[in-house]
């Protein structure tokens, strides 16, 4: 009988496999995924590398390799995607977080807010993160899909923020009522023709509505920043993500809504991530 492969040589196997794809970060992925075919966290790996792998373990780990190599995001495989530190749930009625959008909670967060409003919150990643680290803050999420508010709603709840949340769904503003001291959102600014170039994991994975508009990718801006004053606070802060090169189109848009103090942060690569301006004291 044929002994049991080690882990420690079906990592190797499956990296090389994957390098051999062509798939970024091979040993990062294959480490995760058989972590994931073992059922231990991911952390605790290393000490099980020397340790046989059932054949049923090891199956399940080639499948997954090979769902890798088809180029399905290792989130979606996961079904899981860590963001901000914490763990949260995906599905493919919501965007993947990705880290990029952190950019947007540490500039959320080095502004005074006791309430919070994100527009197209998909899987309530930004919303649940800001209310997990502000615990005194209420938020409302809206969103076009009753599913993505279904694990927008879950996952808020994982953080321990759901008596503080609420989900609505809203085009935009549609349905939204009252003022808030922050509005946040990461809409979908991929305009159509950029659809075809962008890699598959994200075209063939993500759902469309939550990555373009169908047109020049600005139509999310501009429903925004055209409704967004008369739901802020005075004073009261809106901040969205753009792709690296809509900065200064968004932030004419700002300007053009009456809004002051309109900033660009640039995320970890220097890219421009992050639009954010300042309602008027005196809102009408």
């Amino acid at each position: 009988m044929t002994a049991p492969p080690l882990a420690q040589t079906l990592l190797g196997l499956a990296i090389r496999d994957l390098t051999a794809a062509g798939i970024p970060g091979a040993a990062q992925d294959g480490r995760a995924l058989l972590a994931h075919a073992l059922g231990i966290p991911r952390d605790r790996l290393t000490l099980y590398l020397i340790d046989p792998v059932p054949q049923s373990a090891a199956d399940r780990f080639g499948g997954l390799i090979g769902r890798r190599i088809a180029r399905e995001p290792v989130a979606r495989i996961l079904g899981e995607r860590q963001f901000y530190g914490r763990q949260f749930r995906v599905t493919p009625d919501v965007l993947d977080p990705r880290p990029e959008t952190e950019t947007l909670i540490e500039a959320a967060l080095a502004v005074p807010f006791d309430t919070v409003l994100d527009l197209g919150t998909g899987s309530g990643a930004i919303l649940a993160t800001l209310l997990a680290e502000r615990p005194t803050a209420h938020g409302t999420g809206t969103d076009l899909s009753h599913a993505a508010l279904d694990v927008a709603q879950a996952n808020t709840q994982a953080c321990g923020a759901a008596q503080r949340a609420t989900f609505l769904p809203s085009d935009w503003f549609a349905t939204v009522q009252g003022r808030f001291d922050l509005i946040v959102s990461n809409p979908p600014y991929i305009a159509a023709a950029e659809m075809a170039g962008l890699e598959a994991e994200v075209r063939d994975h993500d759902p469309a509505m939550a990555l373009t508009d169908g047109a020049d990718g600005l139509t999310a801006y501009r429903a925004i920043t055209a409704g967004a004053i008369p739901h802020l606070t005075a004073d009261g802060w809106l901040m969205v993500e753009i792709g690296p090169t809509q900065g200064q189109a968004v932030h004419d848009l700002f300007a053009a809504s009456g809004f002051g103090a309109i900033t660009l942060r640039p995320d970890l690569d220097g890219r421009d991530r992050v639009v954010l301006g300042q309602a008027p004291r005196n809102p009408a």
